[in-house]
Parts: C-alpha cells; sequence; structure tokens
C-alpha cells in the first residue's frame, strides 16, 4: 500500500500499514500509529466522501501529540481502497449498509487486535453519517464521538433531498446509477482552485490536498454517480426521522461551519436536537472542512475537541 509522502505532507512516523478485508471481499487501506510512551486510547479517523487518510497525516500528528493512538481508513471506492466499478474516477456504492460493513471490518480486523482502548471516533461529513448509523445497530465500542459537518442533509449549494432524491432515484429505474449526473463535471471543487471553493478558508492546506491529488492521483476520485446519490438521500431521509437521533446512545459532539454550504447547518441542529446524548458546537467563519482551516478556526475545533474527550488535554 502506497501513501501520499510530500515535503509538505510528511507521513506521522512510526505508521504500520494494514490491509482490511470486508466480508463481501473488498479490500480497504488502513493504518494506526502509537504515541511513544503510554496512551491515552485510540482515535479512529473516518474521512468524508472522496477523501483519504493521506489528507489527516497533521490532524494524525495533532493526535499523537496528545497521546491517542490513531487508526485510519479509506472507505470503499475511494483514496487507496478498491473501488466498485471499472472507471476508478467513480465512487460508488447502492446503500450506505455497505460503508457500515467497512466500518465493522475495520474495527475487528484493525481496531479491536492492535489498538489500545478506550476508542474514540472522529469522523468527517459521510464518514460521520456511516458512523451515526452505526452507533444505533451494531456493538461498536466507541466511548464518545466527534462528528465534523454530518451529511445529515444537503446545504445551500445543492437543489433539495426530496427533487435529488426523485430524479436520482427514476434515473436509477432506468439503469443509469453507476452513471454521472449530468453537469458532474461542475462539482469537481478543488479543480477550479482556491477562490470561491466552499471547503477551506485556508489556502495553504487546500494548495496541500491539490498537491496530494497531483501527486497520486489514483487516490482521487470525481462526483458522486447517480446511485451513490440514491443511497445518500435514503440515508439521509432514515437520519431525519424522529428515532434516529434518539436511537444513538454514544456521547456525540457535533462541530459545524457557521459557513457550511455542502452540507445544512440547521438540519444539524435538529438532528442534535432529538439526541439524547449529543451537543453541538458552531464555529463561525468555518466552511465544510473545518479540519483543513485556518489555524485560528482549528484551534476552536481543537478546544472543543479536548473538553470532550477524556484525558485529551495539552
Amino acid at each position: 500500500m502506497e501513501f501520499a509522502a510530500l515535503p509538505e505532507n510528511p507521513i506521522p512516523d512510526g505508521m504500520v500499514a494494514q490491509p482490511v478485508v470486508t466480508p463481501d471481499g473488498v479490500r480497504l487501506r488502513s493504518a494506526y500509529w502509537r504515541p511513544l510512551g503510554p496512551t491515552k486510547g485510540t482515535v479512529c479517523l473516518f474521512p468524508g466522501r472522496a477523501e483519504s487518510i493521506d489528507r489527516y497525516f497533521e490532524v494524525v500528528r495533532e493526535l499523537l501529540a496528545r497521546r491517542f493512538a490513531v487508526a485510519a481508513m479509506d472507505w470503499r471506492g475511494q483514496g487507496g481502497s478498491e473501488r466498485r466499478l471499472r472507471n476508478p474516477d467513480k465512487g460508488h456504492v447502492d446503500d450506505f449498509d455497505e460503508y457500515e460493513s467497512d466500518l465493522e471490518a475495520f474495527h475487528q480486523q484493525v481496531v479491536l487486535p492492535d489498538c489500545p482502548p478506550p476508542y474514540f471516533a472522529l469522523a468527517h461529513s459521510t464518514g460521520a453519517l456511516v458512523c451515526l448509523r452505526a452507533a444505533r445497530r451494531s456493538r461498536l465500542t466507541f466511548a464518545r464521538m466527534v462528528l465534523t459537518s454530518p451529511l445529515i442533509d444537503f446545504g445551500s449549494l445543492a437543489p433539495s433531498r426530496r427533487l435529488v432524491r426523485l430524479a436520482a432515484g427514476s434515473l436509477s429505474l432506468l439503469g443509469l446509477g453507476d452513471a454521472w449526473p449530468p453537469g458532474a463535471a461542475l462539482a469537481r471543487v478543488e479543480a477550479k482552485g482556491f477562490d470561491g471553493n466552499p471547503l477551506t478558508g485556508d489556502r495553504i492546506r487546500f494548495d496541500r490536498n491539490r498537491a496530494i491529488a497531483r501527486a497520486m492521483p489514483r487516490l482521487t476520485i470525481g462526483p458522486p454517480t447517480i446511485g451513490w446519490i440514491h443511497a445518500a438521500c435514503r440515508a439521509m431521509d432514515e437520519a431525519a426521522t424522529p428515532e434516529f437521533p434518539a436511537s444513538v446512545r454514544i456521547p456525540t459532539l457535533i462541530v459545524v461551519g457557521g459557513e457550511d454550504g455542502i452540507v445544512s447547518p440547521l438540519a444539524i441542529e435538529r438532528f442534535v436536537r432529538e439526541m439524547r446524548l449529543g451537543s453541538q458546537i458552531v464555529i463561525p467563519g468555518a466552511r465544510h472542512e473545518i479540519l483543513m482551516e485556518r489555524d485560528p478556526l482549528r484551534g476552536l475545533f481543537w478546544a472543543a475537541f479536548d473538553a470532550f474527550v477524556p484525558g485529551s488535554d495539552v
């Protein structure tokens, strides 16, 4: 397994690469790290759609400095994990249950045998929604979860979920689930450059992620397929039911960017109000990728993380 080692994005010391095989035979790329000396537990890091472990090397170093072990994985269909379709640029799943299978396999094959407890989840966007789904249905042993910008609903940059679901469902029934939707090329955010991007206000981190994509283009994927969009809409529909948030029994901190247009801060606020063990922090001025934001905004995130995750004060 290869990783994107760049001068501006060095691999944190001590990485152990670990392949994972899911019950349906999909090979996933994962890795873990242990800090020097005693540990406070393990943070399991779950990227968002179209991301990879490599984009989070800075975050891994920050967690190691807090004396946490770190375990991270690439979801199926993206990063260094196996693709579902012949075109490797198409990240695709038929149902979000497939992502839950990835998470469970990673937990059983990497986290439990190789990483010290207690276990905490740190997940972004699509990864955050998968963690919420898994937390209410499986035997995962996360003590707490910290979720950034969870995909509870589409934000202001997309049409309404109802319209998207109807269109994606109709096209999927016509056998076009593996295809890209019309106008998909417009969704390649990082290809357009920094100005006006909805992901981050930090040019250096934005350019670093573009450098990773240039150095290892096989880690990247294009826009979501019609089938992926339909699966995401169904997952969001389920999350919108009153019983879903109430069924999440793991203490959860959700961190939202005040200027996020990718996901809906209002939908997230409604979701948190229905949670029994959930709380929310809004970071004014932050866009979608809070962990890739400017240093003052990231500082607010880490202050919230340190106050919420036991033993993480530095």
